[in-house]
């Protein structure tokens, strides 16, 4: 009989890279989200019935393992960088996680993959690092056979950092950033899912792993390279820390006091504390390279998706090209 997966957040940007990859290899996918009506897309990904996204809550025991019944295995991608209503920091991150192993190992799951973040610490005054890493503690200690993949920051046609500033960057000649000298190591999300894979299908030893492609840069390097891609000039400005928690904390009021009818899209303080930390792998960390995967370089994808950011979009090029004609 054909494996079954169940992958808790599978039409998120990464989870849904693995639900297509989990399908090519053969597997039936379970796609666990709070509202299926908005993951149909899935559904191509595989043959008629092949992959299903289920209606899951991850805050309650009954829902997390109705959708698990059955399955070989499971993957945890339910993640949030900002609060919201109901879905804070450690009820998602840290308990959810944590009910999600635990229900794994009362139901005979042979294997779970959990994704992570660089940066997960016990220890960090940041909200988001720090459940990072209780939930990783709480699935290691229901599941420790568990592989955890930590990523930098994700990039892909999905994403909401290059596509973010990229578009901010057709309101006016001066870029915004908050910490331009934190370092990064992006990863491409194809990558990721790859190493999902991989820890799901062959024999991956338990642990973690943390995922960075094979460039490091600066938060202003970043944005420059984009720059280079989208045929934009910007000034790169860099915010003051000081400056970004003033400006935080009063979008954070703001959600507080309209009691949730404003959602602060903008920066909160908490990922203010979070751009104060270098982004990269660790020197001593596992990482793709005990996968076998050579990660790739972000030249060879943002071109595929940042072009609709130029000037004149999919004819920049033919522009280009015309101002070499002869007259």
């Amino acid at each position: 009989m054909t494996k079954l997966v169940t992958i808790y957040g599978g039409s998120g940007f990464v989870g849904r890279y693995i639900a297509r990859r989990m399908a090519k290899a053969g597997w039936r996918v379970r796609v666990a989200v709070r509202r299926p009506n908005e993951a149909i897309f899935v559904k191509p990904y595989g043959a008629v019935g092949q992959v299903e996204p289920v209606l899951c809550n991850i805050r309650d025991d009954a829902s997390v393992r109705s959708v698990m019944s059955g399955a070989d295995a499971v993957v945890n991608c339910v993640g949030i960088l900002a609060e919201a209503g109901r879905n804070e920091f450690d009820t998602v991150q840290a308990e959810g996680a944590t009910r999600i192993a635990r229900i794994a190992a009362d139901e005979s799951v042979g294997k779970l993959v959990h994704l992570s973040a660089i940066g997960a610490d016990l220890e960090s005054d940041s909200e988001y690092a720090r459940t990072k890493a209780e939930g990783e503690a709480g699935v290691l200690n229901e599941m420790p056979t568990a592989v955890i993949l930590r990523p930098s920051i994700v990039f892909g046609p999905e994403d909401q950092f290059f596509n973010r500033f990229a578009s901010m960057t057709r309101l006016g000649p001066i870029l915004p950033v908050v910490g331009a000298d934190t370092n990064f190591q992006p990863v491409y999300v194809d990558d990721v899912a790859k190493a999902a894979e991989l820890a799901l299908t062959e024999s991956v030893e338990p642990g973690v792993y943390e995922l960075g492609g094979p460039e490091v840069d600066s938060f202003r390097g970043l944005m420059h390279r984009m720059l280079e891609i989208i045929h934009r000039r910007r000034l790169v400005a860099n915010m003051p820390f000081f400056v970004a928690r003033i400006m935080a904390f009063g979008f954070d009021m703001m959600q507080t006091i309209s009691l949730g009818l404003f959602t602060n899209s903008m920066i909160t303080r908490d990922q203010v504390r979070n751009l104060t930390n270098d982004n990269v792998v660790g020197e001593e960390a596992k990482g793709f390279a005990e996968l076998g995967i050579q990660p790739v370089t972000m030249a060879s994808v943002l071109p595929d998706y940042l072009w609709r950011f130029r000037p004149s979009g999919q004819y920049d090029a033919i522009k280009d090209s015309a101002k070499n004609l002869r007259t």
